[in-house]
């Protein structure tokens, strides 16, 4: 019986400036800093969920930021983009088609792009989930 080889490629290291495009036909469950997290995908586009905005800062805080750059790197090169979530709302994105801009450059975090609105409304349905589940678990008299 012949025996097949296989070689893994780092697109990182092709000498073709060009994009490679990518295309992820899975999802998965991500352990990423002890909390749960699903990775979703569109084909070019990964949508990685948490279940609230506080777990997803704090694996973003997790990642070191000198990794940033090649995780950017790495993704559009795979002509790929990846959205960081929390409850069904972008709070970042890296890769391909996404601009970082001075709030990310003044926190330290450039490429990642932040979306300030997904994070404000991420913190606000976080909020409301909590009152109404505050409010169902008293009984009133």
């Amino acid at each position: 019986m012949a025996q097949s080889e296989s070689r893994l490629v780092n697109v990182t290291d092709s000498d073709d400036s060009e994009s490679v495009p990518l295309t992820v036909t899975t999802d998965l469950t991500l352990t990423v800093d002890g909390t749960e997290a699903t990775l979703r995908s569109t084909g070019e586009r990964l949508f990685l969920e948490f279940p609230s905005a506080v777990s997803a800062v704090q694996a973003l805080r997790s990642l070191p930021t000198t990794e940033h750059g090649r995780l950017h790197s790495v993704l559009t090169t795979g002509d790929l983009a990846l959205e960081i979530r929390a409850r069904n709302r972008t709070l970042a994105a890296l890769g391909a088609g996404t601009r970082s801009g001075p709030l990310a450059r003044w926190l330290g975090i450039d490429p990642v792009e932040l979306r300030l609105s997904g994070f404000l409304s991420a913190f606000w349905a976080g909020a409301v989930a909590t009152v109404n589940r505050l409010r169902s678990g008293v009984s009133s008299p």
